[in-house]
């Protein structure tokens, strides 16, 4: 190019650009990035204690639960056998807290093998516990609505295989646990441990992962507890004495209904981040912003499940806390004391079999 070709072509670019107006272009605030949104220090200290506090709770409480349970001479009705697996279900949960405390102020410092174990630990704790009381659920419905069919099936064995089902198939659904890796945090310079999915294929998974976990981990279970102990609590009140008769039932009412206040905020949060990235549903900054700290809070609220049980059983079950004293006095922990025949001969009936 030679120096005429230059300053021609610099005298036509002068022409064409003298009425260009840079000031004309206005950004369009939805296309652009959200501010990342960092939770101050002094919340994430108090995270971090309070997943402390749960796990000091819910280890001794779960063992005790497991060690009162287990103890027992006679064979395990299917509702006690169901509530001992809970209980470890409980216990694998509980295990995972330390290390989710740490990365709450310190970031994953465990590498990611420790990732995916935690992880997949996590939700397989979270898929039998939901299961562990449906199937509580369906069996104080046989025994107490179908009595003459309950008592025909060979329940004892039937529970076992359940049982072994459960743990099988919440195994199962904890498998994209081994997706979980340690990466660098886009919202700070910590290690989160997540699940890193390929790009080409990360929406699909995600939808996949969030579509069973809110199916098998919440929605179905729900459909099948709630039509049970509805009836269930119909024909008891029916019944001469019969809701007198059933304090185990109030424990297990219980703890079904804990599981839902603490784990159902958290569904719908993860429902709500579930419509967004899915597009179903418009959102802005805002909204993005509300729905990562309800995800935040809830999932907290959650991990609590994991110690709420013993103390229902502890200041609920009445039957459990009679146990729990003799094995005391038994391992000398305990003084004996004159023990009030409160026990009003139970009816040899399995309604009131039940341990709690």
């Amino acid at each position: 190019m030679t120096y005429l070709d230059v300053d021609f072509f610099h005298e036509i670019y002068d022409q064409l650009n003298f009425s260009y107006n840079y000031t004309e272009y206005n950004l369009n605030p939805s296309t652009q990035p959200c501010d990342v949104f960092m939770f101050p220090n002094a919340v994430l200290l108090v995270v971090c204690l309070f997943y402390i506090f749960i796990f000091l709770l819910a280890i001794p409480g779960n063992l005790v639960v497991g060690f009162v349970i287990g103890q027992t001479k006679q064979p395990l009705s299917p509702s006690d056998l169901y509530l001992f697996h809970l209980a470890l279900a409980d216990l694998l949960l509980a295990i995972t807290l330390p290390f989710w405390a740490t990365s709450v102020t310190q970031g994953w410092i465990f590498g990611d093998a420790m990732c995916k174990i935690v992880t997949i630990l996590q939700e397989l704790s979270f898929y039998s516990s939901i299961l562990f009381l449906t199937f509580i659920s369906v069996d104080r419905y046989m025994v107490i609505v179908r009595a003459m069919e309950a008592r025909r099936a060979n329940r004892q064995v039937f529970s076992w295989v359940v049982c072994a089902a459960v743990w099988l198939f919440g195994g199962l659904l904890s498998l994209p646990g081994f997706f979980s890796s340690s990466s660098k945090s886009q919202n700070s310079t910590y290690m989160i441990c997540a699940v890193q999915y390929d790009p080409k294929s990360a929406d699909e998974w995600r939808l996949a992962t969030r579509v069973l976990r809110h199916a098998l981990g919440f929605i179905i279970p729900l459909a099948v507890m709630l039509p049970c102990y509805g009836v269930t609590i119909q024909r008891l009140l029916h019944i001469r004495g019969g809701f007198q008769r059933q304090r185990a039932m109030r424990v297990i009412v219980c703890v079904v209904v804990a599981f839902l206040l603490c784990w159902t905020p958290y569904h719908i949060a993860v429902m709500a981040d579930t419509f967004f990235r899915l597009k179903i549903v418009d959102y802005g900054c805002r909204e993005r912003t509300a729905v990562d700290k309800a995800m935040f809070a809830t999932q907290s609220m959650g991990l609590l499940h994991s110690c709420v049980n013993p103390i229902l059983y502890a200041f609920v079950g009445e039957k459990f806390r009679k146990k729990m004293k003799q094995k005391m006095i038994k391992m000398g922990l305990l003084k004996k004391m004159s023990v009030s025949r409160s026990s009003r001969s139970s009816v040899s009936s399995e309604i009131t079999s039940t341990v709690m």
